[in-house]
């Protein structure tokens, strides 16, 4: 360690956490400074919820599966990288969603449910006229007399009516948030929605005006277009550990108490030992955060965010001469007055060329969600049954699974509920005041996706360089 070197602990080596110590080293270089970065990592392996599993030539995402592609944040970090190459654009396949345990193709235009195409939402056995007619009440309601945040599905209700909302606006939200869009913080989910409203009236009219969403890039199944990499997620997390450098990671280590030491922050390690550091940067769940400061009586606020449980199963067949999803299907999502437990399900060989060996089908389900997350503590043999089942159902499968992938993510996703960036808000400037020296990031906070995590890590990269005393020259400043 060089003299003088700021010491500086990321804790967490999910993506926010990597994207934090890659963007640490990047900026200190570019200006000079001299940091000493120490990465913890509680579990024996980086990437966080991202995990790819490589078997018998398939590519199978235990945790996410691809990042919006028109985030170009993630594109970026992937050329740097170097693993721009490898990067994987999701198949044009049409996305369904399951009403009354009968599957719907989505209407092209679709843009998280809400139509911004005329015909195909006329013409589409999703809705009944009765709901049509509903839904055009968007054109001529008046926007909402304020711009404070609100139910998400109250929202979508009053524009669009019940009937929409219920077979398919909420079914891609649950997809996403695995929560209740009738609690969801409107501003902190699709801010889009209330933005466009403000400025447009008409939602549908403002989603075609603004250029802000391309209906062509939605069309497919109204989540819009994603990518992958060919060898799976797992290829960034790799590619990150690779560039840590002089970096030094402790994996298998928990930080288990935090307290201000001499203007510094002392870390207590589960392995009887502890570092003392100049700045923290905490890229964990909230549900992790929050017991580290209950000492100090802070941070009260992470307690009222629930997180929702789930499991993903992911299951390979032999390929089935008469499927009724059809080969170009992306998958399908699942309203709630549907009998059956999976919330989605990704049709993997289709969505990603490649993921599957020729001959082979690969489906990746989601289960559990709130009000219902009891079976996630199902058995791997129960979950696999109750999800074998409702493919069948769904899918007209006949035979049996070659192999089957149960992946259990317990208070993985954070519910966004009404107040949410203002409570975040609070929270954060609570914990700046009392440990200025500590920055929280991660998917709990702001972004839920991967390119807002990796925002999060560079951006917090760059509060810990603006806030170092001293700058060293660089050596080419020096000659």
């Amino acid at each position: 360690m060089a003299e003088g070197a700021r010491k500086v602990a990321v804790v967490g080596g999910g993506i926010a956490g990597l994207s934090a110590a890659y963007y640490l080293q990047k900026q200190a270089r570019a200006e000079g400074v001299l940091l000493d970065i120490t990465l913890i990592e509680a579990a024996h392996r980086l990437g966080g919820k991202i995990q790819t599993l490589r078997k018998d030539g398939f590519v199978i995402e235990r945790g996410p599966d691809s990042f919006l592609s028109r985030k170009e944040n993630m594109l970026e970090l992937a050329e740097e990288l170097g693993i721009g190459g490898q990067l994987l654009e999701s198949s044009s396949g049409r996305g369904c969603v399951m009403v009354e345990d009968r599957l719907h193709p989505i209407p092209d235009g679709s843009v998280m449910g809400v139509p911004t195409e005329i015909g195909p939402f006329l013409v589409s056995d999703l809705y009944s006229w009765s709901g049509k007619i509903r839904a055009a009440g968007d054109l001529v309601l008046p926007k909402s007399d304020t711009s404070k945040d609100q139910p998400l599905g109250r929202f979508v209700r009053r524009r669009f009516g019940n009937e929409v909302v219920d077979n398919l606006i909420e079914p891609l939200f649950t997809a996403i948030y695995g929560g209740d869009i009738d609690k969801l913080s409107l501003h902190a989910t699709f801010p889009a929605f209330s933005d466009i409203e403000q400025r447009y009236g008409s939602v549908i009219c403002g989603m075609k005006k603004s250029g802000e969403f391309d209906a062509e890039e939605f069309s497919a199944n109204g989540l819009g277009s994603s990518q992958n990499f060919k060898q799976g997620m797992g290829t960034i997390i790799e590619a990150l550990e690779s560039h840590l450098g002089t970096c030094t990671v402790l994996k298998g280590v928990k930080v288990e108490k935090l307290e201000k030491q001499n203007g510094q922050t002392l870390l207590s390690l589960n392995n009887d030992s502890a570092i003392v550091v100049d700045e923290v940067i905490l890229a964990l769940p909230h549900t992790r955060i929050s017991p580290l400061f209950e000492r100090y009586g802070l941070l009260k606020q992470l307690k009222e965010m629930p997180a929702a449980s789930v499991a993903t199963v992911s299951m390979a067949f032999a390929v089935e001469p008469h499927n009724c999803l059809t080969e170009n299907a992306a998958g399908f999502v699942v309203a709630r007055n549907s009998d059956v437990a999976i919330t989605s399900c990704a049709a993997a060989h289709s969505k990603w060329p490649g993921h599957a060996p020729e001959g082979k089908m690969l489906f990746k389900a989601f289960i559990g969600k709130v009000g219902d997350e009891t079976v996630v503590d199902l058995s791997d043999n129960e979950i696999e049954k109750t999800v074998l089942a409702d493919l069948r159902k769904s899918l007209n499968l006949k035979g049996d699974p070659e192999f089957t992938v149960v992946s259990r993510w317990k208070e993985a996703l954070p519910q966004f509920l009404v107040g949410h960036h203002e409570r975040i808000e609070q929270a954060k400037q609570e914990l700046n005041t009392a440990f200025p020296a500590i920055q929280m990031i991660g998917s709990s906070f702001e972004g839920f996706g991967l390119p807002g995590c990796i925002e999060q890590g560079k951006l917090a990269a760059q509060q810990v360089i603006a806030r170092c005393p001293l700058k060293h020259f660089k050596a080419e400043e020096a000659i």
